[in-house]
């Protein structure tokens, strides 16, 4: 008999499911109606047609997402996307933020910005409408497919995100048909999710991989409507549209790692971020060749191949962060839902579409015989777009080591280090594409005299060798070659571009949004260099132990503080102060006060950071900082252990055993050795030397007696430092010691006996510590990182205005 199961919402999961199917569907008409309506130009029924699939399509998508959305807002734990990605303690931004947090949701995602960018299309391609359509109709049934979680012929397609969690999961709660009483809550957003930047981050990165499709499709259209030069015109502003928006995606993605992935810094070479750069580095190089080609006629094929590989690159992309290729290599890469075949398909339809449409039309493409000038522009923008493809080349090499892995059955290891293997490359082409960057600047497209061109060269090369030595000598980073010849790199194509910026002001706006551009990503990489050779870490801990259990297999001791509430402590020129915290569930929010001090003691600065943490029952303790934000650095702050909030001692500062009469806990005895370490609750002690020569008041040493005095420095995580020299005496063949107390510390120590060949028989006793709270935290100084924040906005701006110009100039050719 089937069960009746109850409290179960079954109305929005079958709306969603339908709108799913609905949006299958629509895409597939509109795709094919949009492929005859190309064909057959004279019959205006199948345009018709993909105009009113095209419509419902949008309709289809928003009913999903609003469907998944109530599910999610309304915690309908009955179903599976619901119970794995949120829960009642989020806040309504985080509940956002779950919303993309699964595969399904991501891809919907994707489809959203997909429809959205397809209405600006159809507003303003005009005749370029039912081929360009196409191709992005194709792709938007390839992702609706991806939602459909049917089964055909055995195998399923897609995984739906209104599948029931019955129906996801076996589990004897299943057999109660009222098992929804038995779900308090769901399993909650992962806690590094749990920020504001993922909010904002995946939209945009979204964004950039749905808007790429575009220029994708006017590839395509120009190349199977052998409209071979016309295409080009209304895709570079989309294509630099989509170098703005997935750039912006990508350092949003950067801000998220600097501020909740805890990776020391904003870049970690992360096979998921890897996998978003490669594609916005070849569409970068093609906006270069496509401007070369319109201005010289070279070039075209390399054009039309990197504006096609791109989007073939971010299906690739797809595939490597939701196939689960990358499951053990990176640290937000998607699992695998079982679509890994599916996603295979993918990559091979839009491949197999490019190849043909190159291969079948190869021999019609547009070429220029006559040779490109070696001073002209776009020569070396050429030049500079192909350093960027080889970069490309070896960022995918690597990454794909486990792709390769697992097609081919080899066994190749990726780098040990990882961040170093790859700055060991990319720095290099780095320095090759700034440097270009600056040349290119002093040329103009088809002929430049050399006598102009080395003339500005040379001043701007001296000027940036003066900046570049001003650089180095304020960071005092002396040793460190790479460094020194980036950062000349950088200032010589910010110096380079702030020159032609300076003709822009007097009057060429048109040059303007380039050099902006590449002022803001020469000041992105200024920024970047700098705070990654200079930052350090403040919290300094001299002792080098954390009274916590463990915690050295986590984190580094030496960097890291124990604070107990209201106890300042000295740090990097600043008094600080854990003063209390504030619980806005899930997380817990710690007071932390920062004083700084004149030479008189009176205090020129003054502010608090909340670093706040959650306890995650499978990943444990998660910290998100709290930044102090100055025009020339960032301190950056973080808690890395915390009692939980209902056990202000904690699991560590616990004890088993009964107490002794003093009350003292049940002693410890450890052999010790000169130079040894103990660590105790609140500290550490170290075990300094033996002095053979003690005295002991009111008891005389007769010939043949011995009496040894340990001599032992107690640190306790305060900074303060305790001496103590228990003794132990050998007197008439018989053994008695005499205890050492340091009541500071509820402490008490007993050198109970020699052993010989093996060291010294200590006893320690330790009082129960009083019922504090604490935090242990970790503070960062990040350097001029400013730079890499303004530099960002500087070359969004660059690209704003970069794309009003082409869109001005699209305009005034359909005129």
């Amino acid at each position: 008999m089937e069960i009746q199961f109850q409290g179960e919402h079954l109305l929005p999961g079958q709306l969603g499911q339908f709108f799913i199917i609905l949006s299958f569907g629509t895409a597939l008409l509109a795709c094919i109606s949009y492929f005859f309506a190309t064909k057959h130009k004279e019959d205006t029924s199948w345009h018709k047609l993909a105009r009113i699939s095209f419509f419902l399509n949008i309709i289809a998508v928003i009913g999903i997402g609003s469907s998944l959305f109530y599910i999610i807002y309304n915690h309908l734990f009955e179903y599976h996307y619901a119970w794995s990605h949120s829960s009642r303690t989020l806040p309504v931004y985080y509940i956002i933020s779950s919303f993309w947090e699964g595969q399904e949701g991501s891809f919907w995602l994707w489809m959203f910005w997909q429809a959205m960018l397809s209405i600006v299309v159809v507003w303003r391609s005009k005749n370029w409408e039912n081929p360009v359509m196409t191709s992005i109709m194709l792709c938007q049934t390839v992702l609706a497919s991806m939602l459909l979680g049917i089964e055909v012929l055995g195998e399923r397609v897609g995984s739906s995100p209104f599948i029931l969690l019955r129906q996801a999961l076996e589990a004897p709660i299943f057999s109660n048909p009222n098992y929804l009483s038995m779900i308090a809550d769901g399993n909650g957003l992962n806690p590094l999710l749990q920020n504001y930047w993922m909010v904002i981050h995946p939209p945009t990165l979204f964004l950039g991989f749905a808007s790429m499709v575009v220029p994708f499709a006017y590839g395509i259209a120009g190349l199977w409507q052998r409209r071979y030069q016309e295409w080009l015109r209304p895709a570079l502003p989309w294509s630099l549209f989509a170098v703005m928006v997935l750039g912006a995606g990508i350092i949003m993605g950067s801000f998220w790692a600097y501020e909740a992935l805890n990776f020391g810094g904003f870049w970690a070479w992360d096979p998921v971020e890897n996998a978003s750069i490669i594609p916005w580095f070849t569409l970068i190089a093609a906006v270069h060749v496509i401007i070369a080609y319109k201005n010289s006629g070279h070039s075209y094929f390399t054009a039309t191949f990197l504006v096609l590989i791109s989007f073939v690159l971010v299906i690739y992309a797809s595939f490597l962060t939701r196939s689960g290729v990358l499951g053990e290599t990176s640290v937000h890469a998607f699992t695998d839902l079982g679509m890994y075949w599916q996603l295979v398909a993918f990559n091979v339809l839009f491949l197999v579409m490019m190849i043909y449409f190159l291969a079948s039309r190869w021999k019609e493409l547009p070429i220029t015989k006559k040779d490109e000038d070696t001073y002209s522009r776009e020569f070396w923008l050429f030049i500079g777009a192909l350093i960027l493809v080889v970069a490309c080349v070896q960022i995918i090499a690597t990454t794909s080591i486990p792709v390769f892995n697992a097609l081919f059955g080899t066994k190749v290891a990726p780098p040990v280090d990882v961040i170093a293997h790859y700055n060991k490359w990319q720095a290099a082409f780095a320095i090759v594409v700034l440097v270009l960057s600056a040349i290119a600047q002093f040329l103009k497209y088809k002929k430049t005299t050399p006598k102009v061109f080395y003339a500005n060269l040379l001043v701007s090369f001296i000027l940036s060798i003066v900046l570049t030595a001003v650089l180095v000598y304020v960071t005092k980073v002396y040793t460190q070659v790479m460094f020194i010849v980036l950062s000349f790199a950088a200032i010589f194509s910010l110096v380079a571009n702030a020159r032609v910026l300076g003709d822009a002001l007097k009057g060429k706006w048109k040059l303007a949004g380039s050099s902006i551009a590449h002022i803001g990503f020469a000041l992105l990489i200024i920024g970047a260099l700098v705070a990654a050779a200079t930052n350090k870490v403040v919290s300094l801990n001299a002792g080098g132990s954390i009274p916590i259990a463990g915690f050295e297999e986590q984190e580094k001791p030496g960097e890291n503080l124990f604070l107990y509430m209201n106890q300042p402590v000295e740090m990097g020129g600043y008094t600080i102060t854990y003063v209390g915290d504030s619980m806005v569930s899930p997380n817990i929010y710690y007071k932390v006060n920062y004083e700084k001090k004149d030479n008189t003691g009176k205090i020129t600065e003054r502010f608090q950071l909340q670093p706040n943490a959650q306890q995650n029952p499978k990943m444990g303790l998660i910290g998100t900082p709290s930044t102090r934000h100055y025009l020339t650095k960032d301190i950056y702050t973080i808690v890395t252990s915390a009692p939980k909030m209902d056990d202000p001692m904690g699991e560590e500062h616990t004890h088993e055993g009964g107490d002794t009469a003093d009350g003292y806990e049940e002693p410890t005895t450890q052999l010790v050795n000169i130079g040894d370490t103990l660590r105790y609750k609140n500290g550490f002690i170290v075990v300094k030397g033996v002095d053979r020569n003690a005295k002991l008041q009111n008891i005389p040493l007769a010939n043949g007696d011995l009496l040894f005095a340990l001599q032992l420095e107690v640190h306790a995580v305060t900074g303060e430092v305790f001496t103590a020299d228990p003794k132990y005496l050998i007197k008439n063949g018989n053994s008695f010691d005499f205890a050492k107390d340091v009541e500071e510390q509820g402490l008490r120590m007993r050198f109970t006996r020699i052993v010989p060949n093996e060291g010294m028989e200590l006893m320690l006793y330790q009082k129960p510590l009083p019922e504090k709270k604490w935090i242990v935290m970790k503070a960062i100084e990040f350097p001029y990182i400013n730079f890499f924040w303004c530099g960002t906005i500087i070359m969004t701006i660059g690209f704003l205005l970069s794309i009003f110009r082409r869109n001005k100039d699209l305009k005034r050719r359909v005129t």
